[in-house]
């Protein structure tokens, strides 16, 4: 069995369920965008209200905590830098707590797990580059999707292979990853993952672009439905790593 925490649309579970695990997810609400849901078991829970010792029997836990907050602050708007330096301003401590504690419930629930099992049960967290000043540096990063945890020693090869795009843009395509150059001082990050994803980002632009060419998908909610669905469908875990992390850990 896995559990898949922060699970939405399931991009996790898909590469769980590929391997033969059987898995449960648990997220605060439940994301149907027309045919995509999410395709195994699904417990409606806080994460924060969860305690590891029910996930005892799991053989790996995945989790995918919001990024919201950390991808804002990365951002170069005068909003997000105040509120990093408030965060960074606060000497008791509660400010950086609040932001991290999602991630940090995480590993609670590992350690509890772990120790409920009396043994070790492996764990990967994902999140974005603009997590690490706060929770400390990835072990490694497929694309834009950040690795924290039990993260393998061998992982499949991001290397991209240059090929011209219709914009004359230089596309670099490697492992079912694509990447744009964009000159916005941010090297290159993945516009998309299938064609659903480079749809839903032509409404929104590159993640750590600027100006026109920023996506605010990944760092700002809404209510509006469709914005909702492609906030979900990017943020969605790329099968081939999902499918790697599963068979690395396959029991």
């Amino acid at each position: 069995m896995a559990v898949d925490l922060f699970c939405g649309l399931g991009g996790w579970t898909e590469g769980l369920l590929a391997e033969g695990y059987d898995v449960v997810g648990f997220d605060n609400e439940r994301h149907v965008y027309g045919d995509q849901r999410y395709p195994a078991q699904l417990v409606l829970q806080d994460v924060l209200t969860l305690h590891g010792s029910r996930f005892r029997n799991a053989a790996l836990i995945v989790a995918s905590p919001p990024c919201q907050a950390y991808s804002y602050m990365a951002m170069p708007w005068k909003r997000g830098k105040a509120m990093a330096a408030a965060i960074r301003d606060d000497q008791s401590g509660r400010k950086l707590d609040a932001l991290n504690a999602l991630f940090n419930a995480c590993f609670r629930i590992q350690r509890e797990a772990c120790e409920a099992a009396g043994h070790h049960i492996p764990m990967v967290v994902e999140n974005v580059k603009g997590a690490q000043p706060w929770v400390g540096p990835a072990a490694w990063h497929y694309g834009s999707f950040y690795l924290w945890g039990d993260v393998p020693a061998l992982m499949p090869s991001t290397r991209a292979l240059k090929v011209a795009s219709k914009s004359g843009r230089r596309t670099d395509v490697g492992n079912g990853v694509r990447f744009t150059s964009r000159d916005c001082g941010t090297g290159k990050q993945p516009v998309g993952f299938n064609d659903d994803k480079r749809r839903a980002e032509k409404c929104g632009g590159d993640w750590f672009g600027s100006g026109p060419d920023c996506s605010l998908m990944r760092q700002m909610s809404s209510k509006s439905s469709a914005r909702k669905a492609a906030s979900a469908q990017i943020a969605k875990i790329p099968f081939e790593l999902a499918r790697w992390i599963a068979r690395v850990y396959r029991p």
